[in-house]
């Protein structure tokens, strides 16, 4: 396990990302690359304190954890500067690439993460379908873009609109992921792992929006599981979410 700093051109400022190798990997070999999105009030090292999804390097993975902060890992529309979806696709792959070995090419990436990083995961791969063969999103926060204004969740809608802009406008429609799955070739879309747990207020969104995949021949799988918004719902389903991710990269 390595933490790596480097100068993000899309952010103009140094980020920090997790990355874990094999203990053992063969000259020359290139492996194929797994990318952890955190949630929202997390930061890099979630994925490596909270779950056990580690050891799944020493199956030939790189596996790596960018930190994202409060982004959505979108390009901010209030923030000029805060160009996040540009730091994960363009540099973040370009760093991993120069300085480990990692396989280049859509069918060696994929991408997933929970929560705000679910979301993220998502709506990259909707976007970026040249960049990662599969995606997946635990408990994924796919209805932020959308979000109606609430009196009591103020400073949330705030942060929600310089995030993704005004209220039905451009930005917030190309980020949101029920409107994306309208306009992208369900063919040329990776394949989508989703889970959600029984306990989450999240659930009724991530069952209409599996509903969408099927009806618009979207390849995916998703899953309502026991559990609510937390570690321990997501830790259990690593393993399913990490054999279906490998199954279809190399």
């Amino acid at each position: 396990m390595r933490d790596v700093t480097f100068h993000s051109v899309a952010l103009d400022r140094d980020m920090p990302y997790r990355v874990v190798l094999p203990k053992r990997i063969a000259s020359g070999q290139k492996l194929p690359v797994v990318y952890l999105l955190h949630g929202g009030g997390g930061n890099l090292r979630d994925w490596s304190n909270y779950s056990d999804v580690a050891g799944y390097a020493e199956r030939g993975l790189v596996l790596v954890m960018p930190e994202g902060n409060y982004s959505y890992y979108m390009n901010a529309a209030g923030r000029p500067r805060d160009r996040y979806e540009d730091y994960i696709v363009r540099d973040l792959i370009a760093d991993v690439e120069s300085r480990f070995p990692a396989a280049k090419g859509r069918e060696h990436r994929a991408i997933a993460g929970v929560s705000m990083g679910g979301f993220g995961a998502v709506v990259l791969a909707l976007r970026h379908s040249e960049l990662y063969a599969a995606a997946a999103g635990l408990s994924p926060a796919l209805d932020v873009p959308s979000q109606p204004f609430s009196i009591k969740r103020w400073g949330q809608w705030r942060d929600y609109r310089t995030i993704f802009g005004p209220w039905k406008g451009e930005t917030q429609a190309a980020e949101d992921p029920f409107v994306l799955v309208k306009s992208v070739d369900a063919a040329k879309v990776p394949y989508l792992f989703l889970s959600c747990g029984d306990k989450e207020g999240l659930l009724p969104t991530n069952e209409r929006f599996a509903a969408t995949l099927k009806r618009k021949s979207f390849s995916f799988e998703f899953h309502p599981v026991s559990g609510g918004h937390d570690w321990t719902q997501w830790n259990a389903q690593v393993p399913k979410m990490m054999d279906s991710l490998v199954s279809r990269i190399h």
